[in-house]
């Protein structure tokens, strides 16, 4: 089904978005700085309630310039296996114990299901629509999908492979998200249990390019205006950086996480669903060296089983125990205001 996405797709002056990053990073007063430069922002509903979600919108709306909200696909099919979830929560209990945290008492709270507040946040965009919605970790209910376009939302969705892009096209989606293997976090892969190999969020847009005429944002290991330039390049319309925002004043990145983006001991980063159950890229230290490869494929079980002692880590200043998400050129990342990426960014363009 050929579809044609409204022009311009995000309405800004420059083709950078600040992408969402659900958790904390992303604030409202990270949106303003980015987008009073001239990008694209969007708020993360990620981990959200739908109220304080609501409170998030409204605010932005007072705002002068145009943004978005991303929000979790909730996943389909059958739940982990709860053997599998327990025999986890023995592997890293040493860990959870080092923090004082329960993880019996932990694993008997995590829910069988949680739908992130799906249709509660499809509700609040209807009711009050925000110029761009995009999708993350699967397919959109396709009736969703033309619930918020009917409201005159654009609707993005993430995608990681040809596959995906032709699909999503085929559920309405106005544009896409192209999510390289360099990205920083979770992945936006509809298959979690799927190994994500290695390669360029070039080759990624260029190969979605050749599959679907729908425009397309790129995310994933940007370090520098050159990679900007090299996106654009290969098809995109616009660029989105997230790992790089993540030092600067206006973030709400923990001083854990933030010191860890500098620190010599940590130097490399790598795939993994030790803290998530769902792959995500993160800087290298003791949790994911320890548990990575015995991590079950069962998100959002090991992300609530894990939230206690990350919580606390990051309190501690224990970065060996803390989910770093970062992208491949997290080196890249600087303190000072947010508003200098982006110009920084911009450069070559």
């Amino acid at each position: 089904m050929a579809r044609t996405a409204p022009a311009p797709l995000l309405g800004t002056d420059l083709p950078l978005v600040a992408a969402p990053m659900a958790g904390g990073p992303t604030t409202l007063d990270l949106l303003a700085a980015t987008t009073g430069a001239g990008a694209f922002a969007f708020l993360a509903g990620g981990y959200q309630t739908p109220d304080s979600l609501a409170d998030q919108v409204r605010r932005a709306h007072e705002g002068a310039h145009p943004f978005g909200v991303n929000l979790f696909v909730p996943a389909t099919g059958p739940g982990p296996d709860p053997a599998a979830l327990a025999a986890y929560a023995r592997r890293i209990a040493p860990d959870a114990a080092a923090h004082d945290v329960d993880l019996d008492a932990v694993l008997a709270s995590v829910p069988a299901t949680d739908d992130d507040g799906w249709a509660a946040k499809v509700d609040l965009l209807r009711r009050d629509p925000v110029p761009v919605v995009s999708c993350t970790f699967g397919p959109p209910p396709a009736a969703d999908v033309a619930a918020l376009r009917a409201t005159g939302s654009v609707v993005l969705v993430t995608v990681t492979t040809p596959q995906e892009a032709a699909a999503a096209e085929e559920l309405g989606a106005d544009g896409l998200v192209v999510q390289g293997p360099g990205a920083g976090g979770h992945s936006g892969t509809w298959d979690p249990a799927r190994t994500v190999a290695d390669g360029t969020t070039a080759d990624a847009v260029a190969a979605v390019v050749a599959r679907t005429p729908l425009p397309v944002v790129a995310a994933g290991g940007v370090d520098g205006p050159a990679a900007v330039t090299r996106l654009l390049q290969a098809g995109a319309q616009a660029v989105a950086v997230g790992t790089l925002l993540l030092r600067t004043d206006e973030a709400g990145t923990s001083r854990t996480h933030r010191d860890a983006l500098a620190d010599p001991r940590f130097t490399t980063t790598a795939m993994t669903r030790a803290f998530s159950g769902r792959p995500a890229r993160a800087l290298v230290n003791g949790f994911l060296t320890r548990h990575d490869a015995h991590a079950p494929v069962a998100y959002p079980q090991v992300h609530h089983l894990t939230r206690e002692l990350r919580r606390r880590a990051a309190a501690a200043g224990d970065a060996e125990r803390l989910h770093l998400w970062a992208g491949t050129g997290h080196r890249g990342a600087t303190t000072g205001p947010a508003a200098d990426v982006v110009r920084a960014l911009a450069a070559d363009l």
